[in-house]
Parts: structure tokens; sequence; C-alpha cells
């Protein structure tokens, strides 16, 4: 019986933290600090690509940031693709007014945050 509602309890988890993951229209989301140099699951420019450009070389103008989901896509492995755009209507860098990113993938490295 303890076997039965252990199993029980946890699909019942793992349901409500499937359903609070999946991604709509309109959710705002918050750009975090990459773990390491660069955004691996968020599409942003390079950083030698900002220097090009004649921006300064660096990420921590993006961080805490407040975007908004315009597009969702899920292509046919499963993965889930999210467009976003800011929330106060400005350019990534001055440059791109949306970026893609892997939604699942993102969140997990930290990238981006639900707020």
């Amino acid at each position: 019986m303890k076997k039965l509602l252990l199993l029980l309890s946890f699909l019942t988890m793992s349901f409500v933290v499937n359903a609070q993951t999946e991604p709509k229209v309109g959710d705002v989301l918050i750009v975090k600090q990459p773990s390491n140099q660069y955004y691996n699951h968020v599409d942003f420019p390079k950083l030698n690509i900002l220097v090009k450009r004649g921006k300064i070389a660096s990420y921590k103008p993006e961080f805490e940031s407040e975007v908004v989901i315009q597009e969702v896509k899920t292509k046919s492995n499963g993965d889930t693709y999210v467009v976003l755009s800011k929330k106060d209507g400005s350019k990534f860098f001055g440059l791109k007014t949306k970026v893609k990113a892997n939604y699942n993938k993102a969140l997990e490295a930290g990238e981006l945050k639900i707020k």
C-alpha cells in the first residue's frame, strides 16, 4: 500500500511540474547570467559580432532583462523553441528585436528564468 501511495504521489508531482513548464505566448521570462562565458541555448550574437557592430563585447546589458514569448515552436524531436522579444520593446544589444531560444534547455542551464 505504501508503494502504491508513493507511486501515485510521484506521478502527481511529475504531472504538476510538467504542466508548469509548458510555454505560452505572452509569458514573461527573465534573462539570467550564463553559467559560462557564452549563452548556449539562447541565440544571442557572438561577442565578436557585437564588436564588429560597434558595441561593447559583453552580455551584461541583457542580464535581468524581462522578455516576452512571441512564438512557440515544437520540433519533431520534442524540443520546444521560443521566439523572445524584450518587454519594453527595445532591441537586444541595439541590434535584434527577436531572438530564438531552446526553452527547456535554457531553463535547465539557468540562462532563462520564469518570472
